[in-house]
């Protein structure tokens, strides 16, 4: 297949995942679409897909207001959160001793500064999850509350572009939530101790997702893992995040389809990166129980595609051999740069796990990852990428994956 159709064909993918499919928010009907669809391509290029199937919350936002004596204030459902709809009094909390020390059982909190810099992990994430966040959801759950307001600064490093971000977005957490921008909770300050009134019409609804994998080479020969999250946040395109991922995925299925080497390439749609209880790599790590060490490799490919500048790698625990093989294939592109590490990826997963890894992303998405305002926001549309940039990646991995 030449570059031409290469191009073409990615530039049909992406609209598909994008555009045709509405969402692909885990849980949703749109992240089963988009599953079926990787799963038919899979299978159209002459793979033998599997599904990894598990259970999933989607979740319908209603919206909401908050009002303190006559005056309202912009606020937001916090994702996954349950509903409420009642009055308390206004008690504001900035750090983690206030938090400790306050009596909380029926107010309202207004979460702002200190604890409000960050968003909070969900509190049964297992593969990053920092003792202070710990002991904030612990303390809000023995203390009670009515419902929490949460006032928050931006963080792109954590939440992507989003501002304000939800300082919590946890299924698993069920005391109600709000968020608001820094700005808005300086006003909202001025209210505190009085009765404010609080309106959050979210809906929690049960369903189901898949990981999507397939194989080609030897069974028994050890395995070169590639991967890219399916998923995205609600509200967004999500098409660096990560529609281009899983295209590089398909285009990189045809390149190889009369792959028969000593290895065995394992192509693995991950579902749920971008989603509170990241269920698909939970599985997928249960799966694998003790077979990480038969991993050679795994190839990350996530914020891929960005109109500028050019494409870029890093590595993780590569051993020299391995090592020298990327940087031959690689540093032979114009296009593809080494760039700096980073870790909000999963990459992450597989190094945590002793397997050496390779993420693949944008420059510009590396470099600015902690400043950025597009991802996880309605701006990562197919706008902002390049076909050629993943197609590019597509046919190094097919290099390197032969190289190998």
């Amino acid at each position: 297949m030449d570059n031409a159709s290469l191009v073409s064909r990615c530039a049909s993918y992406m609209k598909s995942l994008c555009e045709t499919i509405p969402e692909r928010a885990v849980g949703s009907e749109g992240n089963r679409r988009a599953a079926a669809f990787i799963e038919q391509e899979l299978a159209a290029a002459g793979w033998e897909p599997e599904r990894q199937e598990f259970q999933a919350m989607d979740w319908i936002n209603g919206g909401a207001s908050l009002t303190a004596e006559g005056r309202s204030f912009e606020v937001s459902v916090s994702p996954y959160s349950v509903g409420f709809e009642g009055t308390g009094k206004l008690l504001a909390i900035s750090s983690m001793e206030e938090l400790a020390a306050a009596e909380l059982r029926g107010r309202i909190l207004l979460l702002h500064n200190e604890l409000a810099k960050e968003q909070l992990m969900p509190k049964n994430f297992v593969f990053y999850n920092p003792d202070k966040h710990q002991r904030i959801i612990a303390l809000l759950e023995q203390g009670s509350p009515a419902a929490l307001v949460c006032a928050t600064s931006r963080n792109a490093a954590l939440a992507g572009g989003v501002y304000p971000f939800p300082l919590i977005e946890d299924g698993d957490f069920d005391i109600p939530s709000v968020y608001m921008t820094e700005e808005e909770g300086q006003k909202l300050l001025a209210f505190e101790g009085a009765d404010v009134s609080l309106k959050s019409f979210s809906t929690r609804v049960p369903g189901t997702g898949a990981n999507i994998m397939a194989r080609k080479g030897s069974p028994t020969g050890k395995r070169i893992v590639i991967t890219a999250h399916l998923d995205a946040k609600k509200g967004t395109p999500g098409a660096i995040d990560n529609a281009t991922g899983v295209v590089v995925l398909l285009l990189l299925a045809q390149l190889l389809k009369d792959y028969d080497g000593d290895h065995c390439i394992e192509i693995v749609a991950l579902n749920g990166e971008d989603y509170y209880a990241v269920p698909g790599q939970m599985l997928y790590v249960a799966r694998n129980q003790g077979k990480f060490e038969d991993m050679l490799l795994n190839i990350n490919i996530d914020g891929a595609g960005y109109l500028e500048g050019p494409s870029a790698y890093s590595t993780y625990q590569l051993p020299q051999n391995l090592l020298q093989q990327v940087r031959d294939v690689f540093d032979g592109s114009d296009s593809i740069v080494e760039g700096p590490q980073w870790v909000q990826g999963d990459h992450s997963i597989f190094v945590q796990f002793g397997c050496p890894a390779v993420a693949l992303s944008s420059l510009w998405f590396t470099e600015n990852i902690d400043t950025q305002t597009i991802t996880h926001t309605e701006k990562d549309t197919l706008g902002i990428v390049d076909n050629s940039r993943v197609v590019e990646i597509a046919l190094a991995l097919n290099k390197l994956s032969r190289t190998i």
